[in-house]
């Protein structure tokens, strides 16, 4: 299937050469676009876990979290890496009236829809039972919790699913403003309506929950048009297609289950082993590690489906580039966050309320740890969009395993400590078989000069700034002030230099090209891409 025969989804320009630098060029307008997504997911995700740990305090957020972690968790499974199959699927097929890209519907949404009303229904039955075990108390409120989680979850599958398919079909914006804009700007609001009035926590799941029913709407209405459907699109699917779908997505439903469900593992380990005040706590620390993961995540949702055509062409090189340009730039913008984290998380848990600080040892842990993460880069995206879901879920089965084991016999005795510990030790294994996996895969240098100096770069600056707040305010929140203006002033003096300047002015340049060529990509692929 080539590009100038068979116009793709995600095709963005037969016309221009497949090259590394064509393409590592295109990806700096998707990557920007994801980046901006992810800032602002993260500046109000952040926001919603101030709303809820002051809201609710450490029992009352322990609850809000391991009722969070049970929709996220169940969703994942229920999803079946349908979400994953689809990115991968759809930049491979036509759009439109006359195209193969609508049959591809059916085959990715039923099953999951079915899978998550069974284990709603299921879950809403079995609450009372499963209270006692996933919450301290075992009252009605506890068993009322539960149930509206489980019953939550199709709600969360089809969202999952259409956010897949939105990223597709349309331009990224409008996958940021679903995804990133109005999902996590709708959220603290919500619950932090529900915690003013003394909803309680029961009404503040319920807010938790309204925006997942709204992106839904969005998205129906965004996606119907460039995928043809109402206007003569075929729906029915062949049997080709199932089999192709599933043999891929199957794989990658265990493995998916195990990515989105990473911080709520641990969140409901602890609960049941600890405690609802460790879990709370716990959960707060988490909120950061992920949030701090944002850049990363954004820029992996704006390249993917550009990955999938490129591997699906034969293009490694110009794949692997593109890698390596976005694990650059995932580091500069994470590494800073996880360093400062490391050093100064007592100042970051203060802001959520004076008990939330013992969990300052678990977050130097874990923010130590997803140095490697952001490290490797989007390394298991290369995996999948390679089409080996396989390989991916070893590994993230792997570092399940780990965290597992370990949380089991760390947490009874070091609380959220214990579970920092597991997580981490859990994220490096993961990633580290993953590298090693697409480095087989790809064939091609998945770490270049560049990526090594920029790192080298980051611990300086960053460990001289967090090194001047250290000793002149401590690890408190006086210590971070410090650090935060000594990096200001520094990346402000960086700024002077002519030879940064040279490389903003090419990056920007970048940028530019990108968008000069989206017209000539409108030509030669589908309307809406």
């Amino acid at each position: 299937m080539t590009t100038g025969t068979r116009p793709a989804l995600g095709s963005g320009s037969g016309a221009l050469s497949a090259d590394g630098t064509t393409e590592a060029r295109r990806s700096a307008r998707t990557g920007l676009a994801g980046l901006a997504g992810a800032a602002t997911n993260g500046l109000f995700g952040f926001l919603l876990a101030v709303v809820i740990t002051r809201g609710y305090g450490t029992v009352g957020s322990g609850a809000f979290f391991a009722a969070i972690g049970v929709v996220t968790v169940t969703a994942a499974i229920c999803t079946l890496g349908a979400e994953t199959g689809l990115i991968w699927t759809l930049p491979r097929r036509r759009a439109g009236r006359a195209g193969d890209a609508a049959r591809v519907l059916p085959v990715a949404l039923l099953p999951p829809l079915v899978a998550a009303v069974v284990v709603a229904v299921s879950g809403v039955f079995a609450a009372d039972a499963l209270a006692p075990h996933l919450l301290d108390a075992n009252s009605g409120t506890d068993t009322a919790l539960i149930a509206a989680s489980f019953a939550a979850v199709p709600l969360v599958v089809a969202m999952t699913l259409l956010l897949a398919v939105l990223r597709c079909v349309r331009p990224i914006r409008a996958y940021v403003g679903v995804q990133s804009v109005l999902v996590p700007v709708a959220r603290p609001v919500l619950v932090g309506a529900a915690a003013v009035s003394s909803g309680g926590v029961l009404v503040g799941m319920v807010g938790w929950v309204v925006p997942a029913a709204i992106a839904i709407l969005a998205c129906l209405v965004m996606v119907t048009g460039p995928l043809g459907v109402g206007r003569g699109a075929a729906l029915r699917p062949e049997r080709a297609d199932w089999s192709a779908f599933w043999r891929f997505a199957l794989p990658r439903a265990a493995s998916a289950a195990i990515d989105a469900s990473a911080v709520w593992v641990g969140v409901l380990l602890t609960s049941v082993l600890a405690g609802q005040a460790d879990a709370g706590v716990f959960g707060a620390v988490g909120r950061y590690i992920l949030a701090g993961q944002l850049a990363m995540q954004g820029l992996r949702v704006a390249v993917s489906p550009q990955l999938s055509r490129l591997l699906g062409d034969g293009e490694r090189a110009a794949a692997a580039a593109v890698h390596r340009q976005m694990t650059t730039w995932a580091l500069v913008l994470s590494w800073p966050v996880y360093l400062l984290l490391a050093v100064f998380g007592l100042a970051f848990l203060q802001l959520f309320g004076p008990g939330f600080t013992a969990g300052a040892t678990a977050i130097t842990v874990l923010a130590l740890a997803m140095l490697v993460n952001t490290g490797v880069g989007n390394v298991q995206t290369l995996l999948l969009m390679s089409g080996r879901s396989g390989l991916h879920l070893a590994a993230t089965v792997a570092g399940l395993v780990v965290t597992v084991s370990l949380g089991l016999w760390l947490i009874p005795q070091h609380g959220v400590t214990g579970a920092a510990l597991a997580w981490a030790a859990g994220i490096a294994t993961e990633n580290l078989i993953s590298f090693v996996c697409a480095r087989v895969v790809i064939g091609q240098p998945l770490v270049d000069a560049a990526l090594v100096r920029a790192a080298a770069a980051v611990v300086v600056g960053v460990g001289i700034a967090a090194l001047a707040g250290v000793l002149t305010g401590g690890r408190g929140i006086a210590g971070l002030v410090v650090a935060l203006s000594v990096l200001a002033i520094g990346c402000v003096g960086l700024l002077t230099v002519p030879r940064v300047r040279g490389r903003v002015r090419v990056t920007m340049r970048q940028f530019r090209r990108s968008q000069a060529a989206a017209p000539v990509a409108a030509d030669t692929s589908t309307k809406g891409r």
